[in-house]
């Protein structure tokens, strides 16, 4: 799915929505098995009953590494049930170079087929350019995140006068089209997303952090959208982890619901 693909449906949905499934086996509602099986009955479930409501969804890949081979099945079951008219998106964090780097784009963009990976850009340009070397694929790189750490490096001031995500935007902006690159801003910098405009006018940002982590959905609007939206919103925990009961899914749809139905009013 390319981002004219996604663009055409934020269009269609008036929404921009991307779940996320963090489907950690501690956490499954009653009557689920806590391991491999278990997340892929559940995240289908999630799937099937979100899908009308959102564009995107995006899978963190540590929740499935983490349960090893079958953890991987799991991953390939969940992805293969997604719509191909919804973004999917590898939350795997990527980082490295040359050979390395390739074969990771490798499993992400072949092997498992998604249609954009988050990739940490610390090393610089030659770690993320065989990603790039995908045309049809979109490279997410984290920008401002709304963790407490993202002032050790993310916000610390150059010699230039700019903050060090402001550069990383700036120069990985130069490094592939609008269509390829997307951004990682967190939801809880909503304010910042004002001058970060100023530096990506045309780039998709997804932006992780709202509802369980507090950030503001009609603040990111306000401050983020461009003139194709230019947003992805991602909630998680609020979404599949709305009922520990039997009516998991029937509550996942509602909120997911909500986020939607708030999209489209924002989008007036």
């Amino acid at each position: 799915m390319t981002k004219t693909n996604l663009v055409g449906e934020i269009v269609k949905k008036q929404s921009y929505l991307c779940v996320g499934l963090d489907s950690d086996c501690d956490k499954l509602p009653k009557g689920f098995s806590k391991d491999a099986k278990g997340v892929i009955d559940f995240n289908k479930a999630i799937i099937d009953a979100t899908a009308a409501h959102c564009v995107s969804y995006k899978i963190n890949t540590a929740f499935y590494e983490s349960m090893g081979v079958k953890g991987w099945q799991a991953l390939e079951e969940t992805l293969a049930h997604i719509p191909s008219s919804h973004f999917t998106i590898a939350d795997a964090k990527r980082g490295d170079i040359g050979n390395t780097s390739a074969h990771y784009a490798k499993t992400f963009f072949e092997i498992l087929p998604f249609d954009a990976i988050t990739v940490a850009p610390y090393m610089g340009k030659d770690s993320i350019d065989p990603f790039l070397a995908y045309t049809n694929k979109c490279t997410i790189v984290l920008g401002l995140t709304s963790n407490e750490g993202s002032q050790n490096f993310e916000q610390q001031k150059l010699a230039s006068g700019q903050y060090l995500y402001e550069s990383v935007l700036e120069q990985v902006a130069t490094w592939g089209s609008a269509d390829q690159v997307m951004f990682v801003v967190g939801a809880t910098k909503a304010k910042e997303f004002e001058s970060i405009r100023k530096i990506i006018p045309a780039h998709f940002i997804l932006v992780p952090g709202v509802g369980a982590q507090g950030g503001s959905l009609e603040e990111v609007t306000k401050y983020g959208k461009n003139k194709e939206v230019g947003l992805l919103v991602n909630a998680s925990r609020a979404i599949i982890f709305a009922s520990s009961e039997n009516d998991f899914a029937e509550k996942a749809a509602i909120a997911a619901q909500q986020y939607a139905a708030e999209m489209k009013s924002l989008l007036k």
